[in-house]
């Protein structure tokens, strides 16, 4: 289910809350095939603590770089556009019960994920016509969960010469069926994991 609503308002994190997510689904499947690692068992923490409170836990750190990216969000959303000739309207959240994910912005059939990009990592973006591994799964996640046919990966670097300022890069959904397994595969496992901390809260 499709839910108008924008990002860092107090509807979104409420939606959000419990559930799993593209921005956190990494933790879940590093080390895929092996048991989780910590930042994974501690987010399955903070699920069990939201499904079972209802208080929304919180444990990013704070960094200039949050608010670089919110503030430069919107104008590599209008580049995009002008780029392409679309309209980018709000990405909302795809509410799937138990997981769900927030496209930067909806395209027709597709989403994009916008990553505000210090000069040297754009630049590596440049390079290599693609994203880091560590964006890979985020991608992929919001992708499945949406039900989309594509995402594209926008990168940002506002001091860099308008003709490369913006950076794109395309999967679609129909050659991703492998990892779209294994997610569903990792999924199950880490929900069995956030079942057993929710009763150990619940006592």
């Amino acid at each position: 289910m499709w839910l108008d609503i924008e990002q860092n308002t107090e509807e979104w994190f409420s939606v959000r809350l419990g559930k799993v997510t593209g921005s956190a689904v990494s933790y879940i499947m590093a080390n895929y095939g092996k048991a989780f690692g910590n930042p994974a068992k501690k987010y399955a923490d903070n699920i069990a603590v939201e499904i079972v409170t209802g208080e929304r836990v919180s444990d990013q750190y704070y960094s200039p770089n949050f608010d670089r990216g919110h503030e430069e969000e919107p104008l590599a959303r209008a580049m995009y556009e002008r780029k392409y000739f679309v309209d980018v309207t709000n990405g909302g959240f795809f509410d799937n019960g138990e997981t769900g994910c927030s496209p930067d912005g909806i395209v027709g059939e597709g989403m994009i994920e916008i990553k505000s990009a210090q000069p040297n990592i754009h630049l590596d973006r440049m390079r290599r016509r693609s994203f880091e591994s560590a964006h890979r799964w985020q991608l992929l996640f919001n992708l499945k969960e949406s039900g989309l046919e594509w995402i594209d990966f926008v990168s940002y670097c506002s001091i860099f010469p308008e003709k490369t300022r913006l950076f794109d890069c395309r999967i679609y959904a129909e050659d991703c069926n492998k990892e779209f397994s294994m997610i569903d595969k990792r999924l199950a496992l880490f929900k069995e994991l956030v079942a057993e901390n929710k009763r150990l809260i619940n006592g």
